[in-house]
This record gives structure tokens, sequence and C-alpha cells, in this order.
């Protein structure tokens, strides 16, 4: 009886949920986009699962950061007069966003003087750079600070460590050799993360900001100008020959 009474509730509950779809004026297209995007998402928690429960100390992170540093300290030019007075100030306000950081690392920050760079990354262990282009592209300090709290995010919540850890894993690399280390290619390192990390680093680098006295509204801003370069600059063809067009362009 009692099996009965469960079968007619389940039967109910079956008999409702057809009718309400039937009375839905919009229909959902069907595509099997939701069960990819389920599926990758899932395979990446499956591959940072080992990182989250094997994180390196903040000693070892920071040494690791330091030893990919010094590659950037060969490679880069001697800052000039004006380059030398920016950097300043950027490690005056990475500096004032950074003492709210949750991790307490020795974050240090550094001006790439390249006017073409219009990016920010970070290293493992507290390094974050910012090129010369990003910052002539922005006009108050409040953008400024959100742009770095952006990047200390990126290492306050494992990011950058979860990255080294596995790339280190798919080259089969020692993080406790020097010359093994320093295998990881620079490039790594300015290339975004998965959208979910990158939301999660603009999420907390705005609260970050807003906690060290800064305005949201920078961060606000600095999105909207990079969608309306995106949309002057990136090429929106509808057919190859608006594509070929807009290339001899």
């Amino acid at each position: 009886m009692k099996r009965l009474a469960v079968f007619f509730v389940v039967l109910g509950f079956a008999v409702a949920a057809l009718y309400f779809s039937q009375r839905r004026t919009d229909h959902t297209p069907v595509s099997a986009n939701a069960i990819l995007n389920m599926a990758a998402d899932a395979q990446r928690d499956l591959t940072r699962a080992p990182m989250r429960l094997t994180h390196i100390s903040d000693a070892e992170e920071t040494r690791i950061g330091d030893e990919l540093a010094g590659r950037y300290a060969l490679q880069g030019q001697k800052l000039a007069a004006e380059d030398q007075g920016l950097e300043k100030y950027v490690v005056k306000v990475g500096g004032t966003v950074a003492v709210h950081a949750h991790r307490h690392l020795p974050y240090r920050f550094h001006l790439l003087p390249d006017h073409a760079l219009l990016n920010a990354f970070s290293l493992p262990g507290g390094h974050v750079y910012i090129g010369r282009g990003l910052v002539d592209l922005l006009t108050t300090e409040d953008e400024l600070a959100n742009v770095l709290a952006h990047e200390v995010e990126h290492i306050d919540h494992y990011h950058c460590a979860e990255r080294v850890q596995l790339e280190a894993r798919l080259k089969k690399l020692r993080l406790d050799a020097v010359s093994e280390v320093l295998q990881i290619p620079l490039e790594l390192w300015e290339t975004g993360y998965h959208k979910d990390e990158e939301m999660e680093a603009d999420r907390e680098g705005m609260h970050l900001a807003v906690l060290s006295g800064y305005s949201p509204y920078g961060a606000v801003s600095v999105f909207e100008r990079f969608a309306k370069l995106h949309q002057e600059y990136v090429i929106h063809a509808e057919s190859p020959e608006q594509e070929l067009s807009e290339l001899a362009v």
C-alpha cells in the first residue's frame, strides 16, 4: 500500500512537470553544450584535485617564484628614469593592496617597460608584473589598484601554485631542482587562467581593492575599456569574404 502511494506521488509530479513544461512559451534550444561544459568542468576539477590536496609550502612556492623572477630580471632591459618613477608608483599601490591579502607572502611588484604589453600577470610566491602598455591605458589609481589586486588574488588563491605543479607533473619536472624549474616557459604565466579562476580573481580582487580604500568602479571601467578595445580591434567577420577584407584592412 505504501509503495502504491509513493508511485502515485511520483506519477503526479511527472504529470505536473510535463504539463508546465508544455505551457512554457519560450523554448530552450536543445544542444550538447551543457553536457560538454559539465564534462569539461568535471575534468578540470579532477585535474586540480591532487594540487589542492598537495599544496606546496609557501616557502617552496616563494623560492620557485624567485627563481622564475630571476629569469625576467636577466631578460628585462634597464628601466629609464621615467619608468623607474612609474615602477615606484606601481610598488606603492601594489603594496597598499597586498597588505589585505589572505596569504602573508612577500608580494613584490614590477613594471615591464614594454609599451606594446597590454597585460599583467603573476608568478608563484608573490611577484606581480604589469606592462607599460597596460599602465598607459589606465586613467586612475583605482583602475591600477584593481588590476594589481586581480593578480594578487591569482597568487592568493593558489592559481599560480597549482599551475606550476600541473606543469611540473605534465613535463615530469622536479620543483626542488633549480635547473628543472627554469625549464618552465615564462610565457606560461602571461596567458590567462580558466574562466572560473579569472572570475574568482575578478571578484576577490575587487573586494581586495575596496578593503584597501579604492573604488570598485576602477575594475568596472577597466572591463568596459577592454570590451571597447575588443569590439574595435578584434575581427567580427560573418563570412570568409568579410574576414579576408578585414584582415587586409
